[in-house]
């Protein structure tokens, strides 16, 4: 600090003791020339420079850390909650079958399920694989045969329907496909899509596959490729005909009012069905998949953190240095009256300022990515040329993206938490520093 500067700051220091203080000389805590004193320590001058650009360094290390783990937690919670919500809208919340016995009864099964409190509603269902072909070329697909009041209650299907319509689905013999597998198999509504099975007739010379060509009646588009591109849905009857059901059904889906108590309602489930009936919800379907999800998230914010931490330790260094520069300051203050607490609180604002301003110019940048995410996304991959965000791998059509409030906030007192920590031990050692060895060589 320069004669002049030094001389301010005394005058300002001799002042707030004499104006706040007691005869020992003592302060109020965070009077104006502590925070003076900050505000300049922070300011590039001449030799002192250097100290300005740590700060900035910090500045911006805390502020990308915190920006980074907004962000990535806002696209794992969305990747998480678009995937739960696209599981649950095209599959039962609770899945009822007859332990392998034959499920011939299955209307006056449904409707005592029905009658159970907290079912929205039951859906029959015959399921099996196919292979779908066209005259392109031939995929695996998983045929679904429901009947039509059970596919207009799947929300998720019935308002993506992009080319076709439900209308007479439960009469005819056109099916509905995903959108990724009509594109796979060059097929519009209209065209025919052959269905082949492996269980067909049985014969002297063994089982027969069983082939039939159906109509494309309608197309959707739900946003997950992998439901996109395997599922087709038949009528009920149809698919019994086809799979010699006979006047069976597989299994009932049944959907919840709230998806999240399936473990109460499967309990209430099983004594209305009666004996053989037997329950799975879909929390055990999906266990070991949303716990490698919750896993994963869980590492990444503990290894993001850690860019904070990393932003912390150079607000230390970074203090511990201007500490070293300005001990004649300290001790001049020192014996103009300034107490060591005084000292210390200077010091911890100068590193407080830079974590605090760092965190909220963090959650404001963090923000504003997740607000225009995809935006970013498509800019990058149409100046690359690249995919950045493949459907094909991530199951998801576009980059889903959900902040969570409370887990923002978590974020944000965590930086702050370790920022002023960091600054705790440089300012105590610039409340320890004794004014006459400082000042010994001056």
């Amino acid at each position: 600090m320069s004669g002049q500067g030094l001389s301010e700051a005394v005058q300002a220091a001799a002042r707030a003791t004499g104006a706040g203080g007691d005869a020992r000389g003592y302060t109020r805590p965070f009077t104006g020339y502590e925070w003076m004193l900050a505000r300049r320590y922070l300011g590039a001058r001449r030799a002192e420079g250097f100290i300005s650009v740590i700060a900035g360094f910090s500045f911006l290390g805390i502020m990308l850390g915190v920006a980074t783990l907004i962000i990535v937690m806002a696209v794992m919670n969305g990747f998480r909650h678009d995937l739960f919500e696209k599981i649950l809208g095209l599959n039962g919340h609770v899945i009822v079958s007859r332990g392998g016995e034959d499920m011939s009864d299955y209307s006056a099964l449904s409707a005592r399920i029905s009658q159970v409190p907290g079912v929205k509603h039951v859906m029959p269902l015959v399921e099996a694989q196919v292979l779908a072909s066209s005259p392109v070329q031939g995929l695996g697909a998983l045929v679904r045969g429901v009947p039509e009041g059970g596919l207009r209650s799947l929300d998720l299907v019935a308002g993506n329907i992009r080319y076709g319509t439900l209308d007479g689905f439960e009469h005819g013999q056109g099916v509905v496909i995903g959108i990724r597998l009509a594109n796979a198999l060059g097929l519009r509504t209209g065209d025919n899509i052959t269905l082949i099975s492996p269980r067909g007739a049985t014969t002297p010379f063994g089982v027969s596959p069983r082939t039939k060509p159906y109509q494309v009646a309608g197309i959707f588009e739900v946003g997950m490729s992998e439901y996109d591109k395997t599922i087709v849905f038949m009528p009920l009857s149809e698919a019994q005909k086809f799979f010699s059901r006979g006047n069976q059904a597989d299994v009932l889906e049944v959907v919840a009012d709230d998806p999240e108590r399936v473990e109460q309602l499967a309990d209430a489930i099983k004594i209305a069905g009666g004996e053989g009936t037997a329950t799975s919800d879909w929390k055990q379907r999906n266990e070991t998949f949303f716990n490698v999800l919750e896993v994963e998230r869980s590492v990444m914010f503990i290894i993001l953190s850690l860019i904070i931490v990393v932003a912390a330790l150079n607000i230390i260094s970074g203090i511990m240095m201007l500490v070293k520069d300005k001990g004649r300051d300290i001790a001049v203050l020192r014996t103009m009256g300034a107490t060591s607490g005084a000292m210390m609180r200077v010091f911890l604002i100068t590193g407080a300022s830079i974590g605090i301003v760092g965190t909220l110019a963090g959650l404001a940048l963090g923000l504003i990515f997740c607000r225009n995410l995809e935006d970013i996304r498509q800019f990058i991959q149409w100046v690359s040329g690249r995919t950045v965000f493949d459907p094909s791998v991530y199951f998801l059509s576009h980059l889903p993206v959900q902040v969570d409030p409370w887990q923002t906030a978590t974020i944000v007192l965590m930086a702050l938490a370790i920022s002023i920590l960091a600054t705790i031990y440089p300012s105590w050692r610039a409340a320890m520093l004794d004014p006459v060895e400082a000042l010994r060589y001056e």
